[in-house]
């Protein structure tokens, strides 16, 4: 692995100091470049938490990935460097779900000379830059956010965009490692699995953020939301192309499914 090479791929011509403004523009490079993605999951081949292939995915083939392979290539670079960082186990909706939840998202913790701080650009639409470990509201790249307090030692960081409430629970200790590749493994083979069920893309843009999740692309700015309904294979492939720099011809293979379950949603 080849850390000149990683930072081409995100767009930096040269390493920042170990410091918060350094981690803030590593942040924002790396969600302006690679974008969030699962396909690898939906064409039926595995992803694991090891890192060499990970970066292989995103560097070598300039690829996405989800939040094991996001953070995982995004905090091996952070050691090298020179940053000191933790990797932790978060549990996306473990509000609503519980702590079955724990361990479906890989956070990172970076402690800086000003103090610890969180590191996530793996959640697809979380904050473009690393946020305090404190209880706030914020924003970032426009889009608002918040930090709270959850039960016993957990901190929820919460997305309000467009009236909703996503979030995600985590801890500051150290990961169980084998309980993150447990539900990697469980993520990209569980019926029930969103990453199973569809097909999902992000990338923030200068201007805002898109995703796709199926047929439906939606592109989103601090003021609003646009959203159109792919009608084709062909569009598929060329959006994936042009809108989140995906070069994944494959994926037309994918339309019969994609088009099932966007019928099925919309119809039940």
């Amino acid at each position: 692995m080849h850390l000149p090479s990683y930072l081409a791929r995100i767009n930096l011509p040269s390493p920042p100091e170990p410091s918060l403004e350094g981690l803030k523009r590593l942040h924002r490079a790396h969600l302006l470049a690679v974008p969030f993605e699962n396909l690898e999951v939906q064409l039926g081949r595995r992803v694991g938490t090891a890192i060499p292939p990970i970066f292989e995915k995103i560097v070598n083939r300039r690829r996405g990935g989800w939040c094991y392979e996001m953070n995982g290539v995004f905090g091996w670079a952070l050691s090298e460097l020179g940053f000191r960082v933790t990797r932790l186990a978060g549990g996306v909706m473990r509000a609503a779900a519980g702590d079955g939840q724990v361990g479906n998202h890989l956070v990172l913790r970076v402690d800086l000379d000003e103090g610890p701080v969180f590191a996530d650009v793996g959640f697809g639409s979380g904050p473009l830059e690393p946020f305090a470990i404190s209880e706030c509201a914020f924003t970032s790249h426009g889009f608002p956010y918040s930090l709270a307090r959850a039960d016993g030692n957990w901190w929820r960081l919460t997305e309000h965009r467009g009236g909703g409430a996503f979030s995600y629970d985590v801890r500051t200790e150290p990961a169980d490692e084998n309980l993150l590749a447990e539900k990697c493994a469980w993520l990209q083979q569980a019926p029930e699995s969103p990453f199973v069920q569809n097909l999902v893309a992000m990338r923030y843009t200068p201007e805002g953020h898109s995703t796709l999740r199926g047929r439906v692309l939606k592109r989103a700015r601090p003021d609003g939301e646009t959203e159109r309904v792919l009608e084709s294979a062909d569009e598929l492939v060329a959006v994936l192309k042009d809108e989140f720099g995906l070069d994944v011809p494959e994926a037309a293979g994918l339309w019969p499914r994609i088009l099932a379950r966007h019928e099925g949603v919309v119809n039940s």
